[in-house]
């Protein structure tokens, strides 16, 4: 198929890129700022910004939305609503039948936080156009390039003693990025999603004090002594990170927020048409950190 990936540059549209190129798809790449985009062998490459109300997209059999604007700060979530109708209407004016977008988990019912929310309000938005859209919602990626996995590596790494609040208690699901990858390209090839919302994630349910625990036992060989407060804000927790990690306060702002919502797997009916071998969380770490065992250095067991 031609397909068309917004957000190409990012760090699941960098993975996502070349799986769909390997997969014999010709791929069409939207970015801001062509020059400064290493597009892999064959894949076309074309100017365009979604906050342009004058977006016009090149015709192609489906899209990817993978884009946001938590770095922009307090505005985030108006810009990520006219991003979103900005591309749904170019969608439409492109004639493109499908839309692939890539979202988050949480419970409405449970009171999402603006972050989530503003997830969740893109894909309605996007969902209201011509396009059938397929909506994959996921928790946090592991990778190399993640900002999210970014504070998790650096917190791990650089404190041995952590006074946190309460959302250091919540369960979440976190997945691979070969793995959301396998996902998104799957439901491309699977006719049967379009037009539904599958919930994904890795095989394994953690609370963030596991998944800070298990990464600096990988990363530095010791478990952090984590001590959970329960008045520490989502404001002062952002600051917190902004001196502790190399993560924008704008950036980190949102993503603490959305920490208090549990944000796991509730309905699994993807199994039905796309089934990856998940990456357990542990090798997912390593994978990302670069420290997982080759086939060379893995001893075999008699």
């Amino acid at each position: 198929m031609r397909v068309l990936v917004t957000g190409a540059s990012g760090f699941v549209g960098s993975h996502l890129v070349p799986e769909l190129v390997d997969r014999g798809h010709d791929v069409v790449a939207l970015t801001r700022d062509p020059a400064s985009y290493a597009a892999p062998g064959g894949v076309e490459v074309v100017e365009g910004d979604v906050l342009d109300p004058e977006l016009s997209l090149p015709a192609a059999d489906a899209a990817y939305y993978l884009v946001h604007s938590m770095e922009a700060g307090a505005d985030f979530e108006a810009r990520d609503r006219r991003a979103a109708r900005n591309f749904r209407e170019a969608v439409d004016e492109a004639g493109i039948e499908r839309i692939i977008y890539l979202g988050g988990l949480g419970n409405e019912d449970e009171g999402l936080s603006e972050h989530l929310q503003s997830r969740r309000e893109v894909e309605r938005l996007l969902g209201d156009g011509e396009a059938e859209l397929t909506a994959l919602r996921a928790a946090i990626v592991i990778g190399e390039g993640s900002a999210s996995f970014q504070i998790i590596r650096q917190l791990a790494a650089r404190l041995p003693v952590m006074v946190t609040p309460s959302w250091v208690r919540t369960e979440c699901q976190p997945i691979y990025v070969d793995d959301v990858v396998a996902y998104l390209a799957g439901v491309l090839e699977t006719p049967e999603t379009a037009g539904r919302t599958y919930d994904v994630g890795g095989p394994d349910v953690l609370t963030y004090q596991e998944i800070l625990t298990t990464t600096a036992r990988i990363l530095v060989g010791r478990r952090p002594l984590i001590v959970p407060v329960p008045v520490l804000s989502p404001g002062l927790s952002a600051r917190w990170l902004g001196l502790v990690t190399d993560v924008p306060v704008s950036v980190a702002k949102p993503l603490v927020d959305g920490l208090s919502n549990r944000v796991v797997v509730t309905d699994d009916s993807i199994d039905q048409y796309v089934q990856p071998d998940l990456t357990p969380f542990e090798e997912s770490v390593r994978l990302a950190l670069g420290t997982a065992p080759t086939a060379e250095s893995t001893p075999i067991e008699a």
